[in-house]
């Protein structure tokens, strides 16, 4: 058997031999994996139902095929759990972080401090580029200071990778672990725990407070399994902190049905509001690319943004528009560095930190540099903004790659559409809606 401490909050999956005619040493509780419902069996890890026929193993047994590459739920096995103690030496000073917060940061951070010690369920809408992680800091440290167990869950293990090290540095005397899918340390109990939201199916009423960055990316976004997961993960007293700047529908029925409470962060760190989005009709603009034409108000638009001295981004909905696009970007702007990049380029990496040294002038994109990435300075363009693969979040998150830096606080962000349609509208009201209240505080 592992050590006791690693079953603590925890639901450890263990096969039949070990479980079958044995009872665990106290204080380990046995719990059942599935639940039959009529023609249906119920996973009790990820919360799903699946059909007994698509669900059979040999010998009247059942699996669970929605959470299997977190290892395979059946009947056969059972969960071993040990309630958790929270059993913490709080080692002070627990915040070792000495920077500062802008007074609005300061407004924002006291509403999650306050909100995480009432364990309450709470949002904070703070726009790109505001700050969210700092603002994280105090009710962490508290929480930490009163012996709870805490989880930073982010749906994407690059923002994990970046979250890490900026706790172990801001809270340098407390126990962390970072969990993933590609990790290969083993797992350990610890005060907070850093991990993908996949992680969090392995929980159970574990943590005292639990914070979801990034709550509307995918794949936490819209998926039944992962907002089980999270509510699992939670003590039944305990409070969730969801941190984003683009809410989708679903928590925003639930800040109207006052089952969230909602901070707002509208202005950066720097003061300024959001630059906001323009639209351009461009109807038949991929079959003009084919036939070896880009939309004449495009090239425009880059040609004054070169001549005005800025870098931009340029975003296209798929690989293969790239491939398209590419040729006529060099024979239209010749003269100017640039680079093609997307999620499964070899060199996506090398090719930003180029973008960030200054040796192109663009970047011709995916969806894949909608977060995570910053250049000061530069202007935002979509081609094809209405094409489905652009959800309405990841349009904000795409217009907030502009205005980050102090040294150029606007920035031109322009959409080109075929047609009008209500993603690209949404992206547009929430970053106007984020711009009046904005407007509210500067006075």
């Amino acid at each position: 058997m592992m050590k006791l401490s690693e079953y603590y909050g925890r639901r450890v999956l263990v096969d039949q031999p070990h479980w079958r005619g044995t009872t665990p040493p106290a204080p380990v509780v046995v719990l059942p994996t599935m639940e039959m419902h009529g023609r249906r069996v119920r996973c009790l890890r990820c919360g799903q139902e699946t059909d007994r026929r698509l669900a059979a193993l040999p010998n009247g047994e059942f699996y669970c095929p929605c959470c299997i590459n977190l290892g395979r739920v059946a009947t056969l096995n059972k969960f071993y759990h040990v309630p958790e103690p929270n059993q913490f030496t709080v080692h002070r000073p627990v915040l070792t972080w000495t920077g500062k917060l802008s007074p609005l940061q300061v407004d924002a951070a006291t509403a999650v401090d306050r909100g995480m010690a009432a364990h309450r369920h709470q949002l904070l809408w703070a726009v790109t580029g505001a700050g969210k992680t700092e603002m994280m800091f105090r009710g962490i440290a508290h929480a930490l200071e009163r012996g709870e167990r805490l989880a930073v869950a982010s749906p994407r293990v690059d923002v994990c990778l970046e979250l890490y090290p900026r706790l172990t540095a801001a809270f340098q005397n407390t126990t962390m672990v970072l969990l993933h899918g590609r990790q290969e340390l083993p797992y350990r109990y610890a005060q907070l725990t850093v991990c993908t939201t996949h992680q969090l199916l392995r929980f159970y009423h574990a943590f005292d407070n639990l914070i979801i960055d990034e709550v509307d990316a995918f794949p936490f976004a819209a998926n039944d399994a992962l907002l089980f997961a999270s509510r699992q993960a939670v003590k039944a007293d305990g409070g969730c902190l969801y941190l984003t700047a683009t809410p989708g529908p679903a928590l925003l029925r639930r800040v109207k049905r006052g089952e969230l409470a909602v901070s707002y962060l509208p202005l950066r760190y720097h003061g300024h509001l959001l630059p906001r989005i323009r639209l351009q009709l461009a109807p038949g603009w991929r079959r003009a690319v084919q036939r070896g034409r880009l939309p004449a108000s495009l090239l425009v638009q880059l040609r004054r943004s070169l001549a005005d001295g800025f870098r931009f981004l340029l975003f296209l909905p798929h690989v293969a528009d790239l491939a398209a696009v590419e040729p006529l970007l060099r024979a239209a702007l010749p003269g100017h560095a640039f680079a093609t990049v997307h999620a499964a380029d070899p060199h996506r990496l090398t090719k930003v930190q180029q973008m960030r040294d200054g040796d192109y002038d663009f970047l011709v994109t995916t969806t894949i540099m909608e977060r995570g990435v910053t250049f000061p300075a530069i202007d935002v363009f979509v081609l094809g903004a209405d094409d489905p693969v652009f959800s309405s979040s990841a349009l904000v998150q795409i217009a907030g790659r502009a205005g980050r830096s102090v040294s150029r606080p606007t920035g031109t962000v322009r959409f080109w559409i075929a047609i009008q349609c209500r993603r690209v509208r949404m992206a547009v009201h929430q970053v106007d809606f984020m711009n009046r209240k904005g407007r509210a505080l500067q006075g």
